[in-house]
């Protein structure tokens, strides 16, 4: 392993590097399982792309340095501009306007934390007990418990009738009168 940390690149990525770092830089500094359920839960386009990546740099890690992914955490997280595609669209009066197809080749560097932060952490972690340190929600009742629990008077009745939901008013037909031949104006 280098000083600085084993490293993950992905190179010539068809998205611009601003738009990259707005997502790395919700994942620098984390430990590796909240910066995988950062990009899980990120709704950009790039973050599935950057969650392979986290995953490449986890197994360089373990396989290559032989540290456990428990260890590590995001240390560097960086994009920088690939090149750039020019295209023209054709615009009015025969003219032409530039197109930039932007990329750009991103690095992920992932360390493993300090042995005062791992005992840190391995301290809360048994603090914590069972269930990683989740707050415990009690059982969700089935809808129809939860339906029946519900049920009281109100002060309005949901079923009462509208005295004019039964009237039928029989209107005549203007489209009917109209076609209608007319008895009156015919001489015999």
């Amino acid at each position: 392993m280098s000083s600085t940390g084993t490293v993950a690149r992905l190179r010539y990525v068809r998205t611009s590097a601003p738009k990259v770092r707005q997502v790395l830089q919700l994942i620098q500094g984390q430990d590796i399982e909240t910066a995988r359920a950062t990009l899980a839960l990120c709704e950009k386009g790039i973050a599935d792309d950057l969650a392979k990546l986290l995953d490449s740099a986890v197994a360089n890690a373990e396989h290559n340095d032989q540290i456990p992914a428990d260890d590590l955490f995001v240390s560097r997280a960086f994009a920088d501009e690939g090149p750039t595609g020019k295209r023209f669209r054709p615009r009015a009066r025969g003219r032409g306007t530039r197109i930039r197809k932007r990329t750009s080749h991103i690095t992920i560097v992932v360390a493993r934390f300090d042995d005062d932060e791992l005992e840190r952490r391995r301290q809360k972690a048994l603090a914590a007990g069972p269930g990683r340190g989740r707050p415990t929600r009690r059982p969700r009742r089935p809808r129809r418990e939860r339906a029946a629990a519900h049920d009281h008077d109100h002060d309005h009745d949901h079923d009462h009738d509208h005295g004019h939901d039964d009237e039928v008013v029989d209107a005549p037909d203007p489209v009917a009168e109209a076609s209608a031949p007319d008895d009156a104006g015919k001489q015999d």
